[in-house]
């Protein structure tokens, strides 16, 4: 079933064309991938599906209705995991969630006991009442996570979710998804880390100067081009997932 499906999706920055009439369908209960260099178009895409960037041309269908004329609907069924960690740095943990409850109509004993399960899920139980710029990075993007399933979301999307992490809560944002694709949440992410790609990817879509130049399962690519995906990266998109990372861990 397709959830998502976008036809000659286009948008422009004045004279920059960041996103080039790109066609894709995203079905229910999938992981999709958007994967290319930075400046490529794939976070113009995200923040179009949660009606932060307007197309300049093309549409976006959302449970099949045109995200245009039902923005406020489609959004209130969606999780977003950004960038950007955008809490609220004079909150605590538990009062980050409680708040951001309110913007989806959840009462307060109910978005309270929720927070609650919620810290419980990503492991942040023991730091519920500790002040935001207490915890250390990997703390606040787990927090972000529990942040996006406040609304029991049918589509989570999230962009760069585990940049500037260590391995090992890298490993544990990317158990806590393969927990949420079992329970046919659909994932929309975008990585510049092709083993996560890998790891969590049933299709995805590399993209470069603001077109899509492939979309295939991360199997089906390798088989085709031949090596890893990190391969089948540079040979598409002829940019070094090296310098790619390096520029993320710069800018994070």
């Amino acid at each position: 079933m397709v959830i998502i499906e976008a036809k000659g999706l286009t948008k422009d920055y004045g004279n920059l064309r960041a996103v080039d009439h790109v066609d894709f369908q995203i079905k229910k209960g999938e992981c999709f991938g958007f994967l290319g260099p930075n400046g490529a178009g794939k976070t113009t895409i995200m923040r179009m599906f949660y009606s932060l960037v307007v197309p300049t041309g093309g549409y976006i269908k959302i449970f099949g209705m045109d995200l245009n004329r039902h923005a406020s609907y489609i959004k209130s069924r969606l999780g977003i995991l950004p960038q950007d960690n955008n809490l609220d740095l004079e909150l605590t943990t538990l009062k980050n969630l409680i708040v951001y409850a309110r913007y989806f109509g959840i009462s307060s004993s109910k978005s309270k006991r929720k927070a609650e399960e919620l810290l419980e899920y990503v492991g942040l139980t023991e730091k519920a009442h500790v002040n935001i710029r207490n915890l250390s990075g990997g703390m606040q993007r787990a927090l972000l996570l529990a942040r996006a399933l406040i609304n029991d979301p049918e589509i989570l999307i999230l962009d760069e979710p585990t940049t500037g992490l260590d391995p090992h809560s890298r490993l544990n944002v990317w158990n806590k998804l393969n927990e949420l694709k079992e329970k046919n949440t659909t994932l929309i992410l975008t990585t510049h880390y092709m083993e996560e790609a890998e790891r969590l990817c049933d299709r995805v879509a590399i993209m470069d100067r603001g077109k899509i130049v492939a979309i295939d399962t991360p199997e089906n690519l390798m088989g085709i081009y031949g090596g890893n995906l990190e391969d089948v990266y540079l040979k598409l998109t002829g940019k070094k997932l090296k310098e790619e990372n390096n520029v993320e861990n710069n800018k994070s």
